[in-house]
């Protein structure tokens, strides 16, 4: 990719966006991205910030004018809240930004989906992009994230190329979510083991994360512009070999492909920092139980926030899900360089040195 071509990343507050237009700006990119507020750390590494929401249309033209490549990382997230909030982001958010690329002549669209798009309430063992897309869950989350996930696979042209990600549990050096809010709970002893935990379940580290993101562009740009040519400064290693099959129109689940004991790895990281492990354990059909009466209370009161804890956190950490990436490895090209061992080493080096 021309390094004087703007790339648009929305969700650059978030930590995989964040971390995404941070790599592009490190490897000589020009990079706008969008977001409600300023962002002083992107900014000061050379990104404009576009000013907006997904339903800015002006500042979603803005972000896409003149870009070669647009990564819609933005969307909602969560396990809580109405529907059509969901549906709203994840859903008419997405149809804006692909009706924005269209207007634009943008090349290639990369967008963040999920692993939740194919869920079905049970384990998910050594799943792959065969899976069908969910159309019932007890959260809007992964519904409105297969919705949106279907406009990007229909929009895939000769005009503009499309590939959709599913990293799963992203964490690392960085992370507001997924491992400080694990820590948070087991600090104030309200983390329980659901079930026996032995259940296994693939995590990211978001180094992983987004050379995947990195190499879809690439891959798609070898297969629809081939006048492109390509830089290796990305810092997502060698340019891949030709893909086996053109990734257009295609999603990939992308994960450090070992997966782990999700109890034994959460563990892991409550030694790492000192704090106690978690012994206690709690029955699937209790906690299940106890989440739909949190969500009924939550919805009559109402009460304000989220519950403790809903009934798709529950299915979450109480089952298998992990997912096969040989397609990725396939097409994109795609190696996780950041084992489970070294990043999790890191990871916990980093929890103690921030306290």
């Amino acid at each position: 990719m021309n390094a004087h071509t703007p790339t648009f990343v929305t969700g650059a507050s978030g930590f995989i966006g964040g971390s995404l237009a941070a790599r592009l700006l490190a490897s000589g990119r020009r990079v706008r991205v969008l977001s409600r507020r300023t962002l002083p750390a992107l900014e000061k590494l050379g990104a404009e910030v576009v000013l907006g929401d997904l339903h800015d249309l002006d500042a979603l033209h803005r972000g896409c004018e003149g870009a070669g490549s647009v990564f819609h990382v933005a969307g909602r997230v969560g396990v809580w809240g109405p529907a059509a909030d969901f549906f709203r982001v994840n859903v008419d958010g997405t149809r804006l930004v692909i009706a924005a690329c269209r207007t634009a002549g943008v090349r290639r669209l990369i967008y963040t989906s999920s692993p939740s798009v194919v869920y079905h309430g049970g384990d998910l063992s050594g799943v792959d992009e065969s899976a069908p897309l969910c159309t019932r869950a007890p959260s809007a989350y992964p519904t409105s994230k297969a919705a949106a996930e279907r406009l990007v696979s229909a929009a895939n042209s000769a005009a503009l190329a499309t590939v959709s990600l599913r990293p799963h549990l992203v964490w690392g050096p960085g992370d507001q979510n997924v491992v400080p809010r694990v820590l948070a709970l087991a600090k104030r002893g309200r983390l329980k083991i659901i079930g026996a935990g032995r259940n296994r379940v693939d995590v990211t580290h978001i180094t992983n994360v987004v050379d995947a993101h990195l190499l879809a562009e690439q891959a798609l740009a070898k297969c629809h512009i081939k006048s492109d040519t390509f830089s290796a400064a990305t810092g997502a290693g060698a340019p891949a070999a030709a893909a086996a099959r053109d990734p257009g129109g295609n999603a990939y689940f992308v994960t450090n492909g070992e997966p782990v004991v999700l109890w034994d790895w959460i563990n892991e990281l409550l030694r790492g920092v000192d704090l106690p492990e978690l012994t206690k354990h709690v029955s699937v059909a209790t906690a299940y139980r106890t989440a739909g009466v949190l969500e009924a209370l939550w919805r009559v009161l109402p009460l304000r926030g989220e519950p403790p804890t809903t009934r798709f956190v529950v299915k979450e950490l109480a089952t298998d899900h992990w997912f096969r990436i040989d397609a990725a490895r396939r097409d994109l090209g795609y190696v996780p360089r950041v084992s489970m061992a070294a990043g999790t080493a890191e990871l916990i080096a980093h929890l103690r040195r921030s306290g």
